[in-house]
């Protein structure tokens, strides 16, 4: 498996390509990211969001008609990809297939694990492929998703670190935003972030 990654637009939005088996999964294609994509793909498969904020889903669209392939986005937060109060001029995009809360799909062979963790906004979501998770906005080095934005929610944050802490194995972790950081090395802060919530 390989990875590669490029920040996007003002808010610095990383977007992922991961290679899997000669297989190209996009994730969070944000501002401007469509150029980079195609010069970076060769066989791609989906287009993965972990979320639904303008930053992570600016090129959706766009990749979708270019590349030909589908869309998946989480079911809580399809309604934000119509339209941003932030960003009214977000491209609008429509998802292929929405994602129903944890949910593992089987592209010939190459597992591609969704995990709800709700709170920065209904939908936020994990997206776990080998051994990399990609975190969008739930989990960062050391910190956690902003709870103060429209449709969030402190206390379905607090619920989805008690949920997060459960994880019984380690993986790297590639957030939206920054360097990784790793499953473990995050369950220790979580603790923390409760008690602030």
């Amino acid at each position: 498996m390989t990875i590669k990654v490029q920040p996007m637009g003002p808010y610095q939005t990383n977007c992922y390509i991961v290679t899997v088996d000669g297989k190209d999964f996009i994730i969070d294609p944000g501002v401007d990211a469509t150029q980079w994509v195609k010069e970076n793909v060769t066989n791609p498969v989906a287009i993965l969001n972990t979320h639904g904020h303008f930053d992570h889903v600016w090129s959706n669209a766009q990749l979708q008609k270019e590349l030909g392939v589908k869309l998946y986005t989480p079911q809580g937060d399809v309604m934000l990809l119509q339209g941003s109060g932030w960003m009214p001029d977000l491209p609008p995009s429509t998802p292929d297939v929405e994602i129903v809360g944890d949910e593992e799909l089987d592209f010939d062979g190459v597992k591609v694990k969704f995990r709800h963790f709700p709170g920065h906004c209904p939908g936020c979501s994990t997206i776990e492929i080998g051994d990399a998770m990609f975190s969008g906005d739930f989990i960062f080095e050391r910190s956690i998703g902003r709870t103060d934005f429209p449709y969030s929610s402190p206390e379905d944050m607090k619920k989805s670190l008690e949920k997060f802490k459960q994880i019984d194995y380690d993986k790297t972790v590639y957030p939206g935003h920054g360097g990784t950081t790793t499953i473990k090395q995050e369950q220790k802060n979580s603790d923390y972030w409760i008690s602030i919530l």
